[in-house]
């Protein structure tokens, strides 16, 4: 994987790996036309081209049906659009296609996704715009959990894989990050997402659950020294941080207590100021408080 803040161009494997494939309702509800109509255009313009499973049933491919809808936006014309999309291909890595990977539980394809997106995007708008919001698809739909959890695995790996490549600290100012998350999640992603990009905005950081014991909390703020503190997860609240735990952190004079996707606090001089449900505008708010 290609975490440089400048990332490269890197090959694909050799062999490709079929996306999911998806029944006509579906692929007329995502292109916003009805069924007859998405048959209508494979039948004259030959595009989308479906394959036939051994049912006799259409099987359209995804990255087909986004391409043409994204030429539809373009353009408004189907035949237009069916140029367009024709012309461009596949495009770039999409939440919609890491979802399909993960729905297979195909690691191989997830890691292909992000690498291509790598090639395009910058580490940090590969995690807004393409893994996170592909975990938003995947906790959406209640009735997979074994696919949300494994999602939530690959993501974890895949965030810890871009820490270690991370460059060394750069900033004198220390980030404290205490986790009120549980299990493994979204929630845990996010954290780790936020970690990342604190990392590479140059800032020394600690992540550490926001349960630990008093005495050796201490000791951990000592040796960082932190400018700021945030308790991340939407499920924190106030009393997530016991009375000797903010006894603790009341004591390091000039550390910020802020939230980050934390649904919970109250702000003013008994809660902490929220600083935003993504890694991107977290990153921006602490550095403009701490600096």
């Amino acid at each position: 994987m290609h975490f440089g803040r400048n990332p490269a161009p890197s090959p694909l494997k050799s062999e490709e790996t079929a996306l999911s494939g998806i029944r006509t309702s579906a692929a007329a509800e995502l292109l916003g036309v009805s069924p007859s109509t998405l048959r209508t255009w494979e039948r004259r313009l030959g595009y989308p081209s479906p394959r036939r499973t051994p049912g006799n049933h259409r099987q359209y491919d995804l990255d087909e049906i986004e391409s043409l809808r994204e030429a539809l936006r373009e353009t408004g014309n189907i035949s237009s659009a069916v140029d367009v999309a024709q012309r461009r291909g596949r495009g770039p890595a999409s939440p919609a296609r890491l979802v399909a990977a993960f729905d297979r539980f195909d690691e191989p394809a997830a890691d292909r996704e992000l690498e291509e997106s790598l090639a395009v995007r910058s580490v940090e708008r590969t995690v807004e715009e393409v893994l996170l919001p592909a975990l938003d698809l995947a906790s959406s739909r209640p009735q997979q959990e074994a696919e949300l959890e494994h999602a939530s695995r690959w993501a974890i790996g895949w965030l810890h894989s871009a820490r270690r490549l991370a460059p060394p600290a750069t900033r004198r100012e220390g980030v404290l990050l205490l986790d009120s998350g549980a299990g493994i999640g979204p929630e845990v992603v996010e954290t780790l997402a936020l970690e990342l990009f604190l990392r590479r905005a140059g800032l020394r950081v600690l992540l550490l659950s926001a349960e630990l014991d008093p005495d050796r909390f201490a000791r951990a703020l000592r040796a960082l020294a932190p400018s700021a503190t945030v308790l991340c997860g939407t499920e924190a609240r106030i009393d997530v941080l016991g009375p000797s735990l903010r006894r603790v952190l009341d004591q390091g004079i000039g550390v910020r207590l802020c939230a980050y996707r934390a649904a919970r606090l109250v702000s003013g001089r008994s809660g902490m100021q929220g600083i935003g449900s993504r890694p991107g505008e977290a990153t921006e708010a602490l550095l403009a408080s701490i600096s």
